[in-house]
């Protein structure tokens, strides 16, 4: 995983897209109570809001970059929703021989049915024998699951973070600058409004704050 990182901008140039997926999930509509900024006092947010719901953000950021590609906001984070996500990025390069390496944690729906059925579709596998979900084949359970999507030979796989280590993951950075530049005080009336701005934080992220994060880890074992 850290070799691909390393080597994410040379593999970008060869047309091979190395993306940091996940999804923040809980993101909440927080009406707030603020004392607004005025000649003697700077601006106090209150402890008191009102809740409107929240919404789960899926995204890929895009190594080599430091773009966020294609995010998906919306209500859910089923499998069939990270599926989707995952056919929407793809379909955003449609030369023949361009490729994808999705770096992501092991969460299930990282290991789905689904997702193998698109990377099998996608790939030009459809005559390949995939078994039979909780029975036998490549959908028989997470683990020959993992195999098959994690396969070096598709053109389309996906790296998995070792459990517990989610941090490997670069998305995690970005979301953590999410929160602190917009979640963290964020005042807004419904989903939809909270959606807007999200998408609005990203379009100006990636006008104005993006680039590649300088990435010093080399995958050693690191102490207790």
């Amino acid at each position: 995983m850290c070799d691909i990182y390393q080597k994410s901008v040379e593999l970008n140039k060869k047309g091979i897209h190395v993306i940091s997926c996940d999804e923040k999930s809980g993101m909440q509509a927080l009406e707030r109570e603020i004392t607004p900024l005025n000649q003697n006092h700077v601006e106090r947010q209150d402890n008191s809001y009102n809740r409107h719901g929240t919404q789960c953000l899926i995204a890929n950021f895009e190594v080599a970059t430091g773009k966020i590609l294609c995010p998906t906001i919306q209500d859910t984070r089923t499998e069939k929703d990270f599926e989707k996500h995952i056919k929407k990025i793809i379909a955003t390069d449609t030369h023949p021989d361009a490729q994808w390496i999705f770096v992501v944690d092991q969460l299930n729906t990282h290991k789905s049915e689904s997702l193998v059925r698109l990377v099998a579709t996608l790939c030009g596998l459809t005559e390949l024998d995939l078994g039979i979900k909780g029975k036998n084949g490549i959908l028989e359970n997470m683990e020959t699951r993992k195999a098959f999507l994690s396969d070096p030979t598709h053109k389309i796989r996906f790296i998995y973070t070792p459990k517990h280590a989610s941090w490997l993951n670069q998305i995690e950075i970005w979301f953590s600058i999410l929160v602190q530049r917009l979640l963290k005080r964020l005042s807004v009336k419904s989903t939809n409004e909270l959606k807007e701005k999200i998408l609005d934080f990203i379009k100006y992220f990636n006008q104005v704050m993006a680039k590649p994060f300088k990435w010093t880890y080399q995958g050693k074992v690191l102490k207790s």
